[in-house]
């Protein structure tokens, strides 16, 4: 029994460095891959050449620039939380969300169909050059976004979403916010982006749409009033004037969850670079 159990303590001790060792690597492997597919791509490439004079510096024994380090350490910490707050914020929910398959909760279900019939509405709304936007949560609540329209909780069809955008309806001029195959709730408000690279042309609706894709994980289809162009904002990207099968194609994909970064969604034909 002694042997036995001395055998069992040396398989752990090997056993327990792999371990820590795989599960370090998985973890820093996800955080890496989710930073990569939002905008703190830069927050990454920042973080890899400060590592590098650091380690330079305490290599060559550069004790000026050692204190510089150690004295900006905690302030450049707190400003990169703060300037990169929503990004990281998406990061870490998928981490920990469902980009794996052990972590996964899905909770946008809406189907082929429906989606077919939300695409319907968009088309007749394009031809009355009417204006919408649909909002589709994913991983991240919007509770908030939800309470500041009016509870609708109704089965979704294209005939409802022509009604709620009707110019003669008090609703038309906010978002709909569709989950599991139902329409939650209508004439929502939306944040605007802060960005301030948008072009002019856009107007409130795509600034709106885009608002939210850079504070959640929400994708939200446009249409625009002035063009009739069909878009979509996904992950803090806009993509304009897209299809109606790619745009049924990126939403199957992005409600099931895979992982899809902003240039894998446009590889088909018939879809526009991301603005």
């Amino acid at each position: 029994m002694l042997l036995v159990g001395d055998a069992l303590q040396s398989i752990l001790s090997l056993f327990r460095p792999a371990l820590q060792v795989g599960f370090l690597a998985w973890l820093f492997y996800r955080f890496y891959i989710t930073i990569a597919q939002t905008k703190a791509q830069q927050l990454v490439k920042v973080l890899v050449v400060m590592f590098s004079f650091y380690a330079v510096s305490y290599i060559l024994k550069l004790d000026v620039l050692l204190w510089f380090f150690s004295y900006i350490s905690i302030p450049a910490t707190i400003f990169i939380c703060i300037v990169y707050q929503p990004e990281l914020r998406r990061s870490f929910t998928q981490l920990w969300s469902g980009r794996s398959r052990l972590f996964r909760i899905g909770t946008q279900t809406t189907s082929s169909d429906q989606i077919d019939s939300i695409l319907n509405a968009c088309n007749v709304l394009v031809n009355k050059r009417r204006g919408a936007l649909v909002v589709f949560p994913r991983r991240l609540g919007i509770k908030n976004i939800i309470d500041s329209g009016t509870r609708l909780n109704a089965d979704l069809s294209t005939s409802l979403i022509l009604t709620v955008f009707d110019h003669d309806t008090p609703l038309h001029d906010g978002a709909m916010v569709v989950q599991g195959g139902r329409i939650l709730a209508a004439g929502c408000y939306l944040p605007l982006s802060e960005q301030t690279d948008i072009k002019k042309s856009f107007g409130t609706r795509h600034r709106a749409a885009l608002g939210l894709a850079e504070e959640s994980d929400a994708v939200v289809l446009i249409v625009s009033e002035e063009t009739g162009a069909i878009s979509m904002t996904y992950n803090a990207n806009l993509y304009y004037d897209l299809d109606p099968g790619t745009i049924k194609r990126m939403l199957l994909a992005l409600f099931s969850y895979h992982d899809i970064t902003p240039e894998d969604l446009l590889q088909e034909p018939g879809s526009d670079e991301a603005e």
